[in-house]
């Protein structure tokens, strides 16, 4: 991906004492309980949430400044912040990346956006309380200032900017961060039936509570990749001839998903599958997202699947890479064995409570598995060689 996040630092959010991680296209989180993982997570939620509902609902929907701030200190931090370096608008690089920092407090806050607009010219747009300053980094630049609310984040209001106040790439930042998903496939609203798609285009739940409507409008809309996804799931699930719908009556116009078995002589509707089925066919179906998310973040990619699906999962989402970044949760070594030392982050939880994230660096890593004679990362991190522990 030519369009990506790059890296992502963060101050005094829950556990994210201070935290800095570069990104690639796949980055595996893996830890014990409690290390940050989720917490890594969150971030990119409620990032999205700012730009869905604004700056204090998205605070008050996790319970307020006091309940985010890290809170392992003697004394409470008196911010949090969170800076995020990219490549998404028209002119930037990872020379010369997009960035952006929030940082709040429990009365204020204060945004920034940097990028480059054309050979060298460059655009800062400062929040600072009900003042916007744009100022043109280039040659001969000059500064304007506008009323901005004072309860309100630039990411939900400054794409309304005309183009000339930089508009065009704040609202570029804000269409990335909105879009980021964090998902978590609950097996018990999976397995329902949905909603027949209102469209031939629909967006996977966070949960995969519509599952079925998207399954039925991806086998519409591109019929290759639902034919690959047919095959995955066969791959894995040897008894599986086919998956199909069934649409029962009624107003509410839903889709159910049947599953076509050897030796059963009617098929299963996915309401009386098993649990590991229903995760493997929501993991796939947000694999093959005809229009997915910048990011795409997994919370505990591995539960449920048996260790023969972890080799086809690890393969499927460097292709999905292509097309969306990862940023996964798991606990697995055996999904673990099968990373490159630059996909795999360790994370730790030190005494003080606050979380290192990443734990080693990619060069360190390389240089344990040199020095293991090639043993898989898995393999190294459950013994305890890369100094994270189950």
């Amino acid at each position: 991906m030519e369009k990506q996040l790059i890296g992502v630092e963060v101050e005094n959010f829950r556990s994210l004492r201070k935290v800095s991680l570069p990104l690639g296209p796949l980055n595996v989180l893996v830890g014990p309980n409690g290390a940050g993982k989720t917490n890594v997570l969150e971030v990119f939620r409620f990032l999205a949430d700012v730009i869905r509902t604004d700056l204090q609902p998205a605070l008050d929907l996790r319970g307020g400044f006091d309940d985010l701030v890290f809170r392992g200190a003697e004394k409470p931090p008196n911010h949090l912040q969170i800076k995020l370096k990219a490549t998404w608008t028209t002119h930037s690089s990872r020379t010369a990346p997009d960035e952006y920092s929030l940082r709040v407090t429990r009365s204020s806050r204060r945004e920034s956006f940097q990028f480059k607009r054309t050979q060298g010219r460059g655009r800062r747009i400062t929040i600072s309380g009900q003042k916007v300053s744009v100022v043109d980094t280039g040659q001969g630049g000059g500064e304007r200032q506008i009323g901005i609310n004072a309860l309100s984040s630039g990411l939900s209001t400054l794409p309304r900017l005309s183009d000339d106040q930089g508009g065009t790439e704040v609202a570029t930042v804000a269409q990335r961060l909105a879009s980021f998903r964090v998902f978590d496939v609950r097996v018990d609203a999976a397995r329902l039936p949905s909603r027949f798609p209102r469209g031939r285009s629909e967006v996977l739940d966070e949960d995969a509570a519509n599952l079925a409507g998207f399954l039925l409008a991806l086998r519409s809309q591109d019929e290759s990749a639902w034919q690959r996804l047919v095959d995955d799931a066969r791959e894995v699930l040897p008894q599986l001839d086919s998956i199909d719908f069934e649409y029962p009556s009624g107003a509410a116009r839903e889709v159910v998903i049947v599953l076509h078995e050897r030796g059963l002589r009617r098929p299963t509707q996915l309401a009386d599958a098993s649990y590991g089925t229903i995760r493997l066919l929501g993991l796939l179906a947000l694999l093959y997202d005809p229009n997915p998310p910048s990011l795409t973040c997994v919370e505990e990619i591995d539960h449920g699947l048996h260790p023969q699906a972890l080799e086809l999962l690890v393969e499927r989402l460097r292709e999905a890479s292509e097309r969306t970044q990862f940023l996964i949760a798991t606990h697995s070594p055996a999904l673990a064995d099968r990373l490159r030392p630059e996909e795999l982050v360790v994370c730790e939880r030190r005494d003080d409570g606050s979380s290192a994230i990443p734990a080693l660096s990619v060069q360190q890593i390389e240089r344990i598995v040199a020095e293991s004679e090639g043993l898989p990362l898995g393999e190294l991190w459950f013994t305890g060689a890369l100094g994270g522990d189950l």
